[in-house]
């Protein structure tokens, strides 16, 4: 019997273990059950309906776990392969808790079979098995051959050429052994103090011999540290297992060690033992294994069943050899050094040179305005090579006191402005040429002037201190000052106010002057202009004593401009007004009526005011808007000079334009780009004709005549002047061009050339030409007799140029360097340049422009006087810089 209750919700946690059963959830079914029953057929079975789910739920409580279990295994045993899966995953386990005897007896058959099938279907399966076992034993036996031919030819090396070596080399012929042999039975001296026998896996001492009178610490100690210094090797460069500590050296003692399957034998050799007591030790090892194999492989600390183990290490510290009488080697003494003491002197002089040049070197280097770039020795001879300013010492009188023989010694010194205060110091003196009163001095590598001097000299020091490069010392003139009155400085003060006014937008200063200690000025000024009165501020001006009279005006700045715009038109929030390239230009959209008032102020500004552009204010109507820009592209091409416009019209979207282009003129087309005019939708027709044009006339005339320098071509007032002197031939031509011009109405006014006479140059150039500044042999500064010529020779270059930029032209001078043929023809093209280099620094010093000057180093090939002459004279007039004159 059921009830109306709701149906059993079950608990939704499923318990922790699948075999245990969820206890609260069984309880909680129990009671709903019980809730369910009629009372009144509680005792009847039948009472509990067969189909009700709270059944099959109480079942899946109490054994839902072991029926899943169940249906598990029964699956696990129909499947082969999931069967095999589990048995293969308990299988190690299994195996390795089953009884070694049984479990060898069981599998040996399978293992010999499946082995016997493998090697049978792949001899190489053996190969690659036996290989890590055969090869280190293998490895090892041919390092060890190695090393005893090795040690065999040192040893035989070593006494080749001594007494004993004589000796031994007839016992070898008298024997019939090799002389190695006897060599290395008589030289090799050695004795083995200590045998070890350690267990290979445990590390635990086996057993320890010693030999006679020979001393160590507790064996098992040493043991122990052998094993730890194995393990350590092995483990920290990834070595293999089967591998082992082979050799270690200390002094006069060796440590060989043998490593066998269950133990290791190492001997303690003091002296030189030969490479053949590797195969008694490996002998002993092996015997020791043969007698012993099962005890060894058992060994857990107690040796009493490997008594006899000491009785073979014992043969292995009797093992020995006597020391050997050697002879001094006295033939190997004496030819070594009669090779050693010629190399030692040759050496010693040769090092005893190098050091001289080096301190010649490093005294170079420490000396102000050279720098070293490039110093070598070779072949006896010392090269150098580097930068040298002209006020440097001379690098050749450093040589003095450095035991350098100066004809050994090539240089090669390239000139340049050193800016170290010392130098610059000197070339502003030489320039500047400061009074008395100033004083220059270096102070914290700066140069720093004190003292008082005019403003001209106070000027010209401002400028060379502007043009000083940016890598050199500060040259300050804060202490220098002005000799001036006062009222000097107070005019220097009011001119500073009206420059200062002058630059202000919105005033112009028409009338300034200064009297009786009073200053006025008058002109013009715009009311948006900033006051006057508060420019006086700062500039120590007395206020009281200026008297100004202004006359208000509108300024025709686009800042005024632009200002007086924006109070007029008023804007939309969608047009900005700004400044660009001196024109105002309108950006954005507005109305029509906004529009018209904007072009009409823009036809209203003054013609020398800025250009107002509302060009990109779009129009709400597009054909308005396209209307406005074919007309703006119109009014643009009508503008152009050499550009008439015959004929424009707008019909069907489309603009049509005809009339007459110069083909000097600009491009109709180009002129399209920023006018918002689709290029596509105009169509013009432009005939060709020659602008009369003052500005189309002076381009043709200029490409036609080609004048010179001297000439210059200008328009004024309409009218074309040519004025400037030039050679008669072209004034001619432009006589001839004047007469056509004049036909179509154009005036070339030619009357103001002037007929070029070079007379007066042409003589200065002759006797600067033949002008030449001469050297001593090897030098590359001038005598002092050549002062005077130099003094000469910079006042006929400076008149010169003078008189040519009068003339028109500009004039080059080239200063050239010449040499005589001593010496390499390098060095003498170097040293020609070098010359000229040291000729232009004396012209400079002596206001000759730098820029006019130009040099070149000719050498020995462009000589004053041939050289097979051969004479003294001839040479000392080639060691000169000779000087050309050339006019562009």
């Amino acid at each position: 019997m059921t009830s109306s209750v709701d149906p059993i919700s079950l608990p939704q946690k499923a318990a922790s273990n699948d075999t245990e059963i969820d206890r609260e959830a069984l309880a909680r079914l129990l009671i709903e059950i019980a809730r369910n029953v009629d009372p009144d057929h509680r005792a009847r079975l039948e009472g509990v309906p067969t189909a009700d789910p709270r059944m099959e739920t109480l079942r899946q409580l109490l054994v839902g776990g072991e029926i899943s279990e169940l249906s598990r295994v029964t699956h696990l045993l129909d499947e082969p392969e999931q069967l095999a899966a589990a048995v293969g995953g308990v299988l190690p386990s299994a195996a390795s808790l089953a009884p070694h005897a049984q479990l060898g007896e069981a599998l040996a058959p399978a293992v010999e079979r499946a082995a016997q099938r493998s090697i049978q279907k792949n001899p190489s399966t053996l190969t690659d098995i036996l290989y890590p076992v055969f090869l280190p034993a293998i490895r090892k036996s041919i390092g060890e051959k190695i090393d005893q031919t090795f040690q065999s030819l040192n040893e035989s090396l070593r006494h080749i050429f001594t007494w004993h070596g004589l000796k031994w080399r007839f016992e070898a012929w008298r024997t019939g052994t090799s002389f190695s042999e006897v060599v290395l039975n008589h030289s090799l001296v050695y004795r083995v103090e200590h045998v070890f026998l350690i267990h290979r896996t445990s590390g635990l001492l086996i057993a320890h011999v010693t030999a006679e009178n020979a001393t160590s610490e507790d064996p098992q100690l040493i043991s122990s540290m052998l094993s730890a210094i194995q393990d350590f090797v092995r483990d920290s460069f990834n070595e293999k297992e089967q591998s082992g500590l082979d050799t270690i050296r200390f002094g006069e003692l060796r440590l060989w060690s043998e490593v066998g399957p269950f133990a290791t034998l190492v001997a303690v050799i003091r002296g030189n033992p030969p490479e053949e007591l590797h195969e008694i030790i490996r002998d002993a090892l092996l015997r020791i294994h043969e007698d012993c194999s099962q005890a060894l492989e058992q060994f857990d600390g107690d040796s009493s069943q490997l008594a006899g183990v000491e009785t073979r290490l014992q043969t292995c510290v009797e093992l020995q050899h006597a020391d050997s009488n050697q002879g001094f080697p006295w033939l190997v003494v004496t030819a070594v050094l009669l090779v050693l003491i010629p190399a030692g002197g040759w050496f010693f002089l040769s090092w005893q040179t190098g050091q001289r040049w080096q301190a010649y070197v490093s005294r170079l280097e420490t000396q102000p305005g050279i720098i070293v770039a490039e110093q070598k020795v070779r072949g006896g001879q010392f090269y150098i090579a580097g930068l040298r300013d002209p006020l440097a010492a001379d690098p050749q009188s450093l040589l003095s006191g450095t035991e350098v023989d100066p004809a050994r010694v090539h240089s090669n010194w390239q000139f340049y402005q050193s800016l170290e205060p010392e130098f610059v110091l000197k070339r502003l003196t030489a320039s500047l040429t400061p009074p008395d009163s100033v004083r220059l001095s270096i102070v914290d590598d700066r140069i720093v002037a004190e003292g008082e001097a005019t403003a001209t000299w106070i000027d010209r020091a401002r400028a060379a201190a502007q043009q000083l490069s940016a890598g050199g010392p500060v040259f300050d003139i804060a202490r220098v000052r002005d000799v001036m009155s006062p009222e000097e400085r107070a005019a220097e003060r009011w001119q500073a106010y009206v420059s200062r006014l002058e630059a202000q937008p919105g005033i112009v200063v028409s009338e300034q002057k200064m009297r009786d200690g009073q200053f006025y000025i008058a002109g013009l000024r715009d009311p948006l202009a900033v006051d006057p009165q508060s420019l006086l501020s700062g500039t120590q001006v007395d206020p009281a004593r200026v008297h100004a009279s202004w006359q208000f005006y509108q300024s025709l700045e686009p800042v005024f401009v632009l200002k007086r715009l924006t109070a007029s038109l008023y804007p939309t929030d969608k047009v900005r007004l700004s400044i660009v390239n001196g024109r105002i230009v309108a950006e954005g959209e507005a109305p029509d009526t906004w529009i018209d008032r904007a072009r009409a102020a823009a036809r209203q500004l003054s013609a020398g005011g800025p250009e107002f552009d509302i060009s990109k204010v779009r129009d709400v109507s597009p054909d308005a808007r396209a209307a406005e820009h074919w007309q703006y592209y119109v009014s643009r091409l009508e503008a152009q000079p050499g550009i008439i416009v015959a004929q424009q019209t707008a019909r069907g979207g489309h603009f049509y334009i005809s009339g007459l282009r110069d083909p000097l003129a600009a491009d109709p087309q180009a002129l399209l780009s920023g006018t918002e005019v689709d290029p596509a939708r105009v169509h013009s027709q432009w005939q060709f004709y020659q602008s009369l044009d003052p500005k189309f006339v002076v381009k043709r005339l200029t490409a036609s005549l080609s004048p010179p320098k001297s000439v210059r071509l200008s328009i004024v007032q309409g009218r074309i002047d040519v004025v400037g002197e030039a050679p008669a031939g072209w004034i001619s031509r432009a006589q001839a061009a004047a007469d056509q011009l004049s036909a179509d109405g154009v005036v070339l006014d030619v009357s103001q050339l002037r007929e070029l006479n070079l007379a007066e140059l042409n003589h200065l150039r002759e006797s600067i030409q033949t002008t030449d500044i001469f050297f001593s042999s090897g030098r590359v500064v001038p005598g002092a007799e050549q002062t005077p010529v130099l003094d000469r020779l910079a006042d006929q270059l400076k008149e010169f140029a003078q008189n040519a930029r009068k003339a028109g032209v500009t004039a080059r001078f080239m200063l050239t360097g010449h040499s005589d043929t001593t010496g390499r023809e390098t060095a003498n093209a170097s040293i020609s340049a070098a010359r000229a280099e040291t000729v232009r620094a004396l012209l400079n010093k002596r206001g000759v422009a730098p820029e006019l000057l130009q040099v070149r180093g000719a050498g020995t090939f462009e000589p004053a006087v041939p050289e097979n002459e051969n004479s003294r004279t001839g040479n000392s007039t080639n060691r000169r810089v000779s000087i050309t004159v050339n006019l562009e």
